[in-house]
This record gives C-alpha cells, sequence and structure tokens, in this order.
C-alpha cells in the first residue's frame, strides 16, 4: 500500500469558473501495475470516505479478495473538496495563507473527475480495466467514462444514477438545513458546525438504512422504558463518530456538489442518449431495501446502456449495503469478471 498527495503547483479551473491556484490530490495505490498496463482497477469513493479503499471496504478489495493487490494495481483517490488530504475547506488558500473553510469554492462530480484524470496521466496510467463507483463513487464513474470512454474498459456500478433525485435532493438540503442552524457554521475553524454536523448525520443515517433494520437492531425489551432508548443512543453515537473524522463545512460543500449531478447537464443529448453512448461492459448493482438510491435508479441505467449486467441482492442493510455484503457483491463481481 502507498498513500500520497499529488500537488499540482498549477491552476484549476472549476467547472463554475473559479479558480483553485494549485491542487492537491490525496491517493492510494495497492499493488503493481503490470507491464502492459492492464490491470487498473480504480475505486470513486462515496461521500464521507477517504482513499484508503482497502480499509473501508475490505473484503472486497485486499489479499485473496476479488479485487487482490496480488493481481491489480488498485488506485483510489480522495474527491476534490474532500478533508482527508485532497484540495477542500481544510487546505490553505495560498491567496490568504489560511485555510478556506467555508469560502472553498463550489465544486461539482466533474470537476472532482477532472481531478482524477490528472492523478491518472501523472500515474502513466493509459488504460482503467475496471472503474467502480457506489453512491456518490459512481456519480464519479458515469461522468469519467463520459468524459474519457477511450481510456475505461468496464464499469461496475452500485446504488446509484445517472442524476441526483428530487428525493436525494430533499435530504441534502435537510441536512445541509441542519449545519446551517450552527451559528458557528461558517467559523473559520476545523470544528465549525459540529453540532450540526452531527443532526445532519442522523438525518443520513435514517436514510442509509430503514424502518425494518432499526426494529429489528435498535428496540428496546424494556416496555416500560421512557427515555434513553436504544434507538437514540445509536443516533447519538453515529453521528459523534461522524463529527470526530469529518468536517461541516466539507459535508456541506460535497452535499451541494452531489445535488448538481445530472449526466444531460449542459450537454445537447438527453440522458438516455448519453448512456446509450456508455458502450462498456457494466455490471449493475441494487440492493431491495434502498431507499436513498432505490433499484429502480439502477434499472434505467440498466434500460439505456446497451451493454449493461443488472443484479439486485437482498440486504437488510439498505443503502448501506453496498459498504457491508461484500460476500454477495464479491461473488456477483467475481463471476462476471470472468466473462
Amino acid at each position: 500500500m502507498s498513500a500520497n498527495v499529488l500537488h499540482i503547483k498549477e491552476a484549476f479551473t472549476l467547472e463554475s469558473g473559479a479558480v483553485l491556484p494549485e491542487l492537491r490530490i490525496a491517493y492510494h495505490t495497492y499493488g503493481t501495475l503490470n507491464a502492459d498496463g492492464s490491470n487498473v482497477v480504480w475505486v470513486c469513493h462515496a461521500l464521507t470516505a477517504n482513499s484508503d479503499v482497502a480499509d473501508w471496504w475490505a473484503g472486497l478489495i485486499g489479499d485473496n479478495c476479488v479485487i487482490d493487490p496480488a493481481k491489480h494495481f488498485i488506485v483510489c483517490a480522495n474527491i476534490l473538496g474532500s478533508c482527508y488530504g485532497s484540495s477542500g475547506p481544510l487546505t490553505h488558500n495560498l491567496a490568504t495563507g489560511h485555510p478556506y473553510f467555508h469560502t472553498f469554492p463550489t465544486v461539482t462530480i466533474r470537476d472532482m473527475v477532472q481531478a482524477h484524470i490528472l492523478l491518472r496521466k501523472h500515474l502513466g496510467i493509459g488504460k482503467i480495466h475496471l472503474l467502480i463507483g457506489g453512491s456518490m463513487g459512481g456519480y464519479q464513474v458515469l461522468e469519467w467514462a463520459l468524459a474519457e470512454p477511450a481510456a475505461i474498459e468496464r464499469l461496475f456500478l452500485l446504488c446509484t444514477g445517472a442524476s441526483e433525485s428530487a428525493w436525494g435532493i430533499a435530504i441534502h438540503t435537510a441536512q445541509r438545513l441542519a449545519i446551517e442552524a450552527d451559528c458557528s457554521w461558517q467559523d473559520a475553524s476545523p470544528q465549525a458546525g459540529a453540532r450540526g454536523l452531527k443532526a445532519a448525520r442522523a438525518i443520513g443515517m435514517l436514510t442509509y438504512r430503514n424502518y425494518q433494520t432499526f426494529v429489528r437492531t435498535q428496540s428496546d425489551p424494556d416496555k416500560d422504558k421512557t427515555d434513553g432508548f436504544r434507538a437514540a443512543s445509536y443516533i447519538n453515537y453515529q453521528g459523534d463518530k461522524l463529527v470526530n473524522r469529518f468536517n461541516a463545512q466539507t459535508y456541506w460543500l460535497l452535499t451541494k456538489a452531489m445535488d448538481s449531478h445530472n449526466i444531460a447537464r449542459g450537454r445537447t443529448a438527453d440522458m438516455a442518449t448519453l448512456l446509450g453512448q456508455l458502450s462498456h461492459p457494466t455490471l449493475l448493482m441494487g440492493i431491495t431495501s434502498d431507499i436513498l438510491c432505490p433499484p429502480e435508479e439502477q434499472l434505467f441505467l440498466e434500460k439505456h446502456m446497451p451493454n449493461a449486467t443488472y443484479h439486485e441482492i437482498d440486504s437488510s442493510y439498505g443503502h448501506d449495503g453496498f459498504l457491508i455484503e461484500f460476500e454477495q457483491i464479491g461473488g456477483i463481481l467475481k463471476a462476471w469478471m470472468r466473462f
């Protein structure tokens, strides 16, 4: 495993027209690029993840897993706007000498992909054999496949869609309202908006899981209890856990980026036509209990992508199932990769 930061000391123009005077891209690699460069597996991560994919997707990526560094050269880059080493609210603004904090400019999924492309070129990768992304990571995969169709051979998309849904935008708006209700959220501090972030995470947890999961795992056996419920404790725990590792201004920024996701935005073709241009062999995966990005979104992709294969897995974990059900996911991916 190798953890690195690519520091590009040249201006990077964002889709909005704003310019970053320099760019940092944090990334991990695992394994070795083979002689003909044909073994690259690139993983695009979701909202609050980092570039250490072998840590947060252990069981799917790692020694003796379906994606194995003994066979594959695995790359995962931290997305632009994040707080895990890539340029974002916590990195320094050269113009002021201080971190950007809430003044970091708006970014889009396409901006993230353009940063990935710079890293691909820096690493000397001509072809990506398999490009993988779940949830927000899938947004990046679709945009990248449209931006550089010849540089990518295969796609693997989990719990994702061709555009952010009205449901997703409404959820993100509620989360940002929670952050904005914290009067500290625009402070020039890494801890700004911590209480708001905790509330935003609580909202998110209700969409990452579902009714059945909470009832099964968080119900209290004590029928006389009037306070201190297990479900409340769990939500508080999850909120504190995110606050301890993430940043509210980053969360606000990245949910805005998710809202802007629509592969047809600014393009002359409609969504169905654009998907029809993606002729890459593609594995699509949905989860029965996912209420955040339900199977109907992956079925829309299958309908319009000419070489797509769809699998739906049964899981009680909802949207989070794409991070948890690695045995089911790995089995399907392994069989498909032989194809």
